[in-house]
């Protein structure tokens, strides 16, 4: 993305000054997990409590033979709206025996901070953008879960201020610090499967009945205006709470934003391509009479042409029982993945050449198959680390360390966000990968930002 398509905010009340760590690369890394999320608030956590025990493994603190390489880090702060969720946060670093962290509610008080250095974000989809915009215009690093952004125009706001202030950020695509797939992905850029003309993604995840959920009362120790932050104020449903904001056009963006981000994300970058010319995608809400807005079943397709050379992409999200494709097939009973997923999910990327097909799926593992006899041929599963990664390029100062450097992540997720455009206007939209607009469609293209409550402004002016 050329700076030139950016624009960002000037600093503001937060100011500009880089982190303690920065300039002291030889201390420990203090970081604030943002967010502790989950599926099932009453039973535990999402994927903050997954950031947490990343974070409390490489905490100098605590014990050396948890058998994961101290990486003297230190989990300094936590930070949720939810008292509920930031106790549970608390259970779990309790579990690993390290110091006790500051407690947040608000993430400008964390920001305000100086000897705090990173920010691991694991909040609803609605707040990445702008918190890692904050957090980088107070001199913070930022690993922030994936989308990075709720829309387009945060997409290209989160890249120019990771650029205008120099900062480390990396988004949530685990999947790309898999071995594995880096093996899979420097094969088929060596030609092993040949001139790859197609690639399909799969998001074949079980998704159960959201129901109706009732208006209640706010409940006690949640703050749930800044819960809202830039998005509009709904009266309070649980379906509008933990987790099921997923699935409401003004917190999340579906299961192809959801689980699906990370086989787009995979599936181009197997493809080898940037910005798609078109975009399209139809579907809809099946089987459940229930609150969901976003669509449960959808088909999407990108159409690219860099250098003359077209190519396609393919995304299909299901949401109920399913069978695979290829070696991307439901796990055998009683069998989990790896990274991702769990059993009777399919979820992957398969990839189309001249002289073969290759298919990476949720266990961190890719097969090929060759030749018009389509015999096997090379494989692997080795998994990697993110966090781990992160932490490198932190330390090295160095963002092209990163497996999903935000630039990376920010690419991908415009393909979720253009995909959701077409299926919401009901038609294939035009897109200008020069200037990153859509062309041609006065209404695609309102959606390509938002209207943002007052205060939670995603920057537009430098």
């Amino acid at each position: 993305m050329e700076r030139r398509h950016f624009l960002v905010s000037t600093i503001g009340a937060l100011g500009a000054s880089a982190s303690v760590f920065a300039d002291t690369p030889s201390d420990k890394l203090r970081v604030a997990v943002i967010g502790m999320g989950g599926k099932d608030p009453q039973k535990g956590l999402g994927r903050g409590g997954s950031h947490l025990s990343a974070w409390a493994e490489r905490d100098a603190s605590g014990p050396r033979d948890r058998g994961s390489e101290v990486k003297n880090c230190e989990v300094s702060a936590i930070c949720d709206i939810d008292d509920a969720q930031l106790a549970k946060g608390l259970k779990v670093l309790e579990g690993y025996k390290v110091k006790t962290p500051q407690t947040y509610k608000d993430i400008r008080k964390v920001i305000e901070n100086k000897d705090i250095d990173v920010l691991s974000i694991a909040t609803p989809n609605h707040w990445h953008t702008l918190m890692t915009i904050w957090g980088v215009q107070g001199g913070k690093d930022v690993y922030v879960e994936k989308p990075c952004s709720h829309n387009i125009f945060e997409a290209k706001q989160i890249v120019a201020a990771t650029r205008k202030y120099n900062r480390i950020v990396q988004q949530g695509s685990q999947i790309r610090s898999s071995k594995a797939v880096q093996e899979a992905m420097q094969k088929m850029k060596e030609g092993l499967i040949g001139d790859i003309y197609m690639s399909r993604g799969l998001c074949y995840k079980r998704r159960d009945d959201i129901k109706h959920a009732a208006v209640e009362p706010v409940p006690a120790g949640v703050d749930y205006d800044m819960w809202n932050g830039p998005a509009p104020v709904h009266p309070f449903t649980r379906n509008r709470f933990h987790y099921n904001w997923h699935w409401f056009w003004d917190t999340g963006n579906g299961d192809l934003g959801n689980q699906g981000i990370h086989q787009v994300d995979i599936a181009r970058w197997g493809l080898d391509v940037k910005f798609p010319v078109k975009a399209s995608a139809i579907g809809g809400h099946f089987m459940f009479d229930d609150d969901q807005e976003t669509p449960n079943t959808l088909n999407c397709a990108w159409e690219f042409n860099e250098g003359g050379k077209r190519k396609m992409m393919e995304f299909e999200v299901r949401h109920w029982d399913s069978n695979g494709e290829v070696s991307v097939a439901p796990p055998k009973r009683g069998e989990t993945a790896d990274t991702g997923g769990s059993g009777g999910d399919s979820i992957g990327a398969l990839y189309y050449g001249s002289k073969g097909y290759l298919a990476v799926d949720s266990y961190s593992s890719y097969k090929s198959w060759l030749g018009k006899a389509q015999e096997p041929g090379p494989s692997g599963k080795e998994g990697g680390g993110h966090f781990a990664n992160f932490a490198e390029a932190v330390r090295k100062r160095d963002r092209n360390i990163l497996n999903a450097e935000i630039e990376v992540g920010a690419a991908s997720t415009i393909l979720v966000h253009l995909a959701n455009i077409s299926y919401r206007v009901g038609r294939t939209i035009n897109f200008d990968p020069a200037t990153l607009t859509i062309t041609g469609d006065a209404e695609a293209a309102k959606m390509m930002t938002r209207q943002y409550r007052k205060g939670f402004e995603v920057p537009s002016k430098v």
